[in-house]
């Protein structure tokens, strides 16, 4: 399996991919540049739309348009470039925290982990949003006592939830009921070695921590480890099954697309990172893709009743 470098012009933060099946594009968001990319991969060219403030994650919506995470609340849009309509908020500070990793479940709600930023207490958390009647929308704060929210997906039957902590080095999983949209019997799904003291850059001994994942139509967990350049493979009894290097030493979310899902996406990061890494990574913030043998899951749609 080889990746090769979909775009040429690095994100400062990407994140959030996924493919649109009826436009066949790929999306994602650059947190850093305040940017929703769109890329037409047969073509090679990409679209941006700057945002009022940090795009977290986004899905297309029912209908057309997209749904989008900003810092300050939950939007919708109609149509590329087009106004935002104001959904939801959360109840977190904007001043400390934003909004980060998420995507919608088989049933249409949009899911968004946030980001403490300060990073030194596990205030970060991970909300529902429910716009699916004509009555006001549903927010539901799901999980708390996170730093980092990251990881999200869902098993191909429905009844697993993945979450990671990237802070904490971990990835949980739970039993989800999808139609009362419940949690229950949280377990470690993988734990993954703390960063050493000292450790920089360029170094051995650390294999980087779980950032945004994707799951197979095998039910297989795909998560990107930041800073550990590589993105690994498990079962869905938690076996590893694969670790691929990639070409950036910051990976952060990788998605399944193309006509047979079979494609598999990843966007990176060069947010902070030292001169002589992008030496040795120079297409870091890059967007990337390979072809792999079992094929993804295609997106979930927003579901709204708003009109």
């Amino acid at each position: 399996m080889t990746w090769q470098a979909l775009t040429s012009a690095p994100n400062i933060l990407g994140e959030s991919p996924f493919w649109h099946p009826a436009e066949q594009h790929l999306y994602w968001v650059d947190i850093g540049q305040r940017l929703i990319c769109r890329c037409n991969v047969f073509m090679g060219t990409v679209q941006t739309w700057a945002m009022p403030s940090e795009p977290g994650c986004l899905a297309p919506a029912q209908g057309g348009g997209l749904v989008i995470a900003l810092r300050d609340g939950v939007y919708l849009a109609r149509d590329w470039g087009g106004p935002l309509q104001r959904l939801a908020q959360m109840d977190y500070p904007i001043a400390t925290t934003r909004a980060n990793d998420g995507k919608c479940d088989p049933h249409g709600r949009f899911w968004v982990g946030t980001y403490y930023e300060p990073r030194d207490l596990p205030l970060a958390a991970l909300y529902c949003v429910d716009a699916r009647g004509s009555a006001a929308v549903q927010v539901s704060c799901m999980l708390r006592e996170s730093q980092v929210a990251n990881g999200l997906a869902w098993s191909p039957d429905g009844k697993t939830l993945y979450w990671a902590d990237t802070g904490s080095h971990v990835v949980h999983a739970w039993d989800w009921n999808g139609a009362h949209n419940t949690l229950s019997r949280q377990r470690v799904f993988a734990q993954f070695p703390a960063k050493p003291v000292g450790w920089q850059p360029g170094q051995p001994g650390y294999g980087g921590r779980p950032d945004g994942a994707t799951v197979d139509s095998a039910g297989n967990y795909w998560v990107a480890m930041y800073e550990g350049a590589r993105v690994l493979q498990f079962s869905p009894a938690g076996e590893l099954l694969a670790d691929i290097p990639t070409p950036a030493q910051c990976p952060t979310m990788p998605c399944f697309g193309g006509d047979d899902l079979r494609t598999l996406y990843l966007t990176t990061a060069r947010q902070k990172r030292p001169a002589d890494e992008l030496e040795i990574y120079p297409r870091s913030g890059c967007v990337f893709s390979m072809r792999v043998a079992v094929p993804g899951l295609p997106v979930n749609f927003f579901r709204s009743g708003v009109a």
